[in-house]
């Protein structure tokens, strides 16, 4: 399993950020080999994470790859007051079953 993670400052939000952003989120989980996603926000610092899982780098691949994401990446300075970009491979998951991944596959 690979993670992408987005860690951002938010700035200003436009019509187009929010069309972008909607764009690449349903990009993101009809595309094969999407597992789920989670947000974390750290209101103190004003970050916030947007952490996708993917099955293989080749799917995670595909969203970077994307026209939309592509788009959004060259027009990012417009919205975000910084960002960060995290890719890892995940070597192990474990929990006692409590929590489940946000959005899993249908």
């Amino acid at each position: 399993m690979f993670s992408s993670t987005f860690i951002f400052k938010a700035g200003q939000y436009d019509d187009e950020f929010h069309r972008l952003d909607q764009q690449i989120a349903e990009v993101a989980r009809t595309t094969p080999g999407y597992l789920g996603e989670e947000t974390w926000e750290n209101p103190g610092a004003g970050l916030i994470q947007n952490i996708y899982y993917w099955e293989s780098e080749e799917a995670l691949l595909q969203l970077i790859k994307h026209p939309a994401h592509l788009e959004a990446k060259s027009k990012q300075a417009r919205w975000l007051d910084g960002y960060r970009v995290v890719i890892a491979q995940v070597l192990r998951e474990y929990g006692d079953g409590g929590l489940t991944m946000q959005n899993p596959p249908a």
